[in-house]
């Protein structure tokens, strides 16, 4: 079973981001299991969204306590409670402009990748609406679900702006094979 965590603040669009990725894993005929937990009714608090997926329906009904990824919104929910779900082989996507480097001193043993997913999404006219480069960047690092599977859920699910939403995908997506690849921005 895939377990991931992602992880915001209220407002930045984790949960839809969990919601999107949930529809993207089902269209590929996996069986999924998605649930949020707020850390306040109010904007800028803390939200997570957590995600099973499996071959076989997902029974188990509890909060994730090791994550095989974190999708993180804002590198600064790094720490604490979050990173205690996170082990060695915990995949870490992180929107942050700093570097993998930076990141490993910071949190030495865990695997990072950092996503300029601000820059990303302001490049494609989303302005502050990360929410879709992460997602491209994260199917990269898990490898599943397909790209097409996702940039399809998001032309059938975004409210609005289905180009701008796909294409900050496709960059998200690419940004992270470069880093994966060893190339450097």
């Amino acid at each position: 079973m895939l377990e991931i965590i992602i992880q915001g603040r209220g407002g930045q669009g984790a949960q839809t981001a969990g919601n999107l990725l949930a529809q993207a894993f089902h269209a590929q005929g996996l069986h999924v299991q998605c649930f949020a937990s707020y850390g306040g009714a109010r904007r800028g608090t803390p939200v997570n969204s957590y995600l099973r997926v499996d071959d076989t329906p997902v029974r188990v009904r509890c909060d994730i306590e090791r994550a095989d990824a974190i999708l993180c919104f804002d590198a600064s929910l790094l720490e604490g409670r979050l990173l205690a779900c996170a082990d060695a082989e915990t995949l870490i996507v992180v929107n942050s402009a700093r570097s993998v480097e930076e990141f490993a001193q910071v949190l030495p043993g865990k695997k990072v990748i950092a996503i300029d997913a601000l820059t990303i999404s302001r490049q494609q006219g989303l302005g502050r609406i990360v929410n879709s480069a992460l997602l491209g960047a994260l199917v990269r690092v898990l490898q599943a679900p397909t790209l097409a599977v996702l940039e399809q859920a998001l032309v059938d699910n975004a409210p609005k702006q289905h180009d701008e939403n796909v294409a900050a995908c496709v960059e998200g997506y690419r940004w992270a094979d470069r880093q994966l690849s060893g190339v450097t921005e």
